[in-house]
């Protein structure tokens, strides 16, 4: 008869992750959330949307909604300057027709390295409606958006104007 064998837990040591910049902010999202970053490319404006949604841009053969974080937080919509990028988001699913958006992003982002002991939460910092949650990594104030709350407000605004 042989000894059971051990399972031992590994503990995550660290979380690939990019920090993308925002007009007057970043965001920190997993790698695994962002699909791509690509160059702005030609928008399609949709007629009578809300402020966020910028319009739709072209990827991988596929139609994909652009949309502002800092619009949808209350603030100015960011401009398209030559920094300005998209980041392809990959969507956690909740609706089959809707598996990729784009956000935009004022530049290229950053390769984070994020471990526990380098992540905090900043409890003082106020919460906007699309923020999860404002942390302290490796020294730099950032936010971790609410991609699911995103989601769903797209999917609201889409469904509301079938």
């Amino acid at each position: 008869m042989r000894a059971p064998k051990r399972i031992e837990l590994k503990k995550i040591q660290e979380v690939a992750s990019l920090l993308i910049p925002l007009q007057g902010q970043s965001i920190l999202l997993p790698n695994v959330t962002v699909a791509e970053i690509v160059p702005v490319s030609q928008v399609q404006l949709v007629e009578n949307a809300p402020l966020w949604y910028i319009g739709n841009c072209e990827w991988r053969e596929l139609v994909v909604p652009v949309l502002s974080l800092e619009a949808l937080n209350g603030e100015s919509k960011p401009s398209l300057g030559a920094r300005a990028r998209f980041a392809v988001l990959n969507t956690t699913g909740i609706h089959a027709d809707f598996p990729f958006m784009a956000i935009v992003t004022q530049g290229l982002p950053r390769l984070a390295r994020v471990s526990e002991d380098e992540i905090s939460e900043l409890e003082d910092a106020e919460n906007r409606a699309y923020d999860l949650m404002h942390v302290s990594w490796a020294g730099e104030h950032t936010v971790i958006p609410n991609i699911p709350a995103i989601e769903q407000t797209f999917l609201e605004y889409l469904h509301s104007n079938d």
